[in-house]
């Protein structure tokens, strides 16, 4: 696991939703060219962590004795910090408005990754321009969906042996299916988010899980990977019909990062933070458009005090709640050591 760059890649990863966001959230530019660039952007950027995820979660799954091993090594890496950023909004809205009844439903829904059950919280955000508390909070739920799904992908890739790849086959041409026909074949308001949701997203981590299973190829011949991922992510912007060759282009393109020569740039040397800048960043912006910073400062002084908070707070966030969770042969330790 040595030698790549993936704790890089989920930091810019992460930035790039956070930076989408600010935009989106303050209204700076709404539904203008730069907003709906960092959509884009955005997009990409989360499903390459569906990617990443697939690759580095499948090897979590190959490296454990058991299923149960496997779970709990999710379990410390995922939860306590998600809990964290769950509690402690619920906590300020307990404070402001005593309304334990919707603090209580925010709370109930949102620990078991319900969050569009109850997604905002009493006396937050209800003048913003979106007043959920957490709206990056929706692919946690499809992470939490591959998880629980992995080992079964697992035994079914065994039990073919040598076909094991049509598995990954199948699932990347489901998941494509659903992505891009439910919204035609549904045509209601809710097709989008129900096409978003993880079979639309398979055909990523299936990619992410081959990408593991070619983790030496690609790490010997990353040129290769890249220059066949950057034709196909080309095409998937080209042409509509070309669209669901995007997973496949954006994993070829991950690898090459990951194994370029050149330095590895150790984004975790002082903590792995791009986890807690993904689930830190919503909130914090929300309450400073709440606050009325961003009107006060302006866009850029805003952004800058934002991303000081955000990158504190998963500072914080890594040496107070998520490294004490986990094993000390954790990756994630070793690489932040």
């Amino acid at each position: 696991m040595s030698g790549n760059r993936f704790d890089l890649i989920r930091l810019v990863l992460a930035t790039a939703v956070f930076a989408f966001h600010a935009v989106a959230l303050t209204a700076l530019d709404p539904s203008g060219p730069l907003e709906s660039g960092l959509a884009v952007a955005a997009e990409l950027s989360i499903q390459g962590f569906f990617i990443v995820s697939g690759a580095l979660v499948a090897g979590s799954l190959a490296r454990s004795k058991t299923v149960a091993n496997y779970t709990g090594k999710r379990v410390r890496r995922l939860y306590p910090a998600y809990a964290t950023v769950i509690l402690i909004p619920a906590a300020v809205s307990l404070a402001l408005t005593g309304n334990a009844a919707g603090v209580a439903r925010y709370v109930g829904a949102n620990l078991v990754f319900l969050n569009f059950l109850s997604p905002d919280l009493p006396g937050l955000f209800a003048d913003n321009r979106f007043t959920a508390v957490n709206g990056a909070l929706w692919t946690l739920k499809v992470e939490v969906m591959f998880y629980i799904a992995l080992p079964v992908i697992a035994v079914l890739m065994r039990a073919f042996g040598r076909a094991g790849w049509v598995v990954l086959a199948l699932l990347y041409a489901g998941g494509e299916a659903w992505r891009h026909l439910v919204p035609v074949l549904l045509q209601n308001s809710q097709a989008p988010d129900l096409a978003r949701q993880l079979p639309g997203q398979l055909a990523f981590f299936a990619s992410g899980i081959a990408l593991w299973g070619l983790w030496h190829v690609a790490k010997a011949r990353p040129m290769l990977f890249g220059a066949v991922g950057l034709l196909l992510l080309a095409a998937s912007f080209a042409h509509p019909f070309a669209a669901p060759l995007r997973a496949a282009g954006l994993a070829g393109t991950i690898a090459a990062i990951a194994f370029l020569p050149g330095p590895v740039l150790n984004a975790a040397r002082f903590g792995d933070v791009s986890y807690g800048v993904y689930i830190t960043h919503f909130p914090i912006l929300q309450a400073m458009i709440m606050a009325g910073l961003f009107v006060q400062l302006g866009f850029a002084a805003g952004f800058a005090i934002a991303a000081l908070f955000v990158f504190a707070a998963s500072f914080l966030l890594w040496h107070l709640v998520e490294k004490p969770a986990l094993r000390p042969s954790s990756h994630y330790r070793q690489v932040a050591s």
